[in-house]
């Protein structure tokens, strides 16, 4: 499976010719993502994670994608993709379901706390055949499976180094990269890898750097 990186929370995935794509948010370069999407997972509602204009417009250029995304995520769209309204689908944590060939688990539930003061929203993580797991806006744990390759939210309002090191020895992945990073420069990146990196290695994690446009097959 050829995972291709986006700007920040994007990542697409590729296998015998069918496309999954995660959150192309307003960060990301959406139409590179979305392009032959078969179908798109949303974790949460935040603009970095979902780009609601070119979101619609995917869906309405075509018969076939497929978009599943919290309840209310998927409400929004459906008011303004009524003419794709069946091929939108709500989700909640755990369950399980198959699009485009791809065997999809959900986990998690609300957003990470950013403050008391701004409201948590339903944020969904979701693992990929058994490999990839993308956590969205959390540092949930996935219970009962074992993930092969694991997205790190490495830089975001809610989370701190710490709490991205003890997140990669959690879920003890053999493979880990980097997802939303839009918000740091190169010496702040450098600086949350390298405690990654270090700290993942110990407890047998190989944390990889990718900048967008870069692809790996896991």
């Amino acid at each position: 499976m050829l995972l291709t990186k986006f700007t920040h929370a994007c990542v697409r995935l590729e296998k015998e010719n069918k496309v999954l794509v995660f959150d192309p948010g307003t960060f990301s370069e959406t139409d590179q993502a979305l392009a032959g999407a078969d179908a798109v997972l949303i974790t949460h509602e935040h603009p970095d994670h979902l780009d609601v204009d070119a979101v619609v417009a995917a869906l309405l250029g075509s018969d076939t994608l497929q978009l599943f995304a919290p309840a209310g995520v998927a409400a929004q769209l459906r008011d303004k993709a009524a003419d794709a309204g069946s091929r939108i689908h709500p989700v909640a944590p755990g369950e399980d379901f198959e699009v485009a060939g791809f065997a999809v688990r959900s986990f998690g539930g609300q957003h990470a706390l950013i403050h008391p003061q701004i409201p948590v929203v339903a944020n969904i993580g979701y693992f990929v055949d058994s490999n990839v797991y993308h956590p969205g806006d959390s540092f949930i744990v996935p219970d009962g499976v074992e993930v092969r390759t694991l997205l790190v939210p490495i830089h975001a309002p809610w989370n701190k180094v710490g709490e991205v090191v003890d997140f990669v020895i959690g879920v003890r992945a053999p493979k880990a990269f980097p997802i939303h990073d839009a918000l740091l420069n190169e010496s702040g990146r450098s600086l949350v890898e390298g405690h990654v990196t270090r700290f993942g290695a110990k407890y047998g994690t190989d944390y990889r750097h990718l900048s967008s446009g870069d692809s790996v097959e896991v």
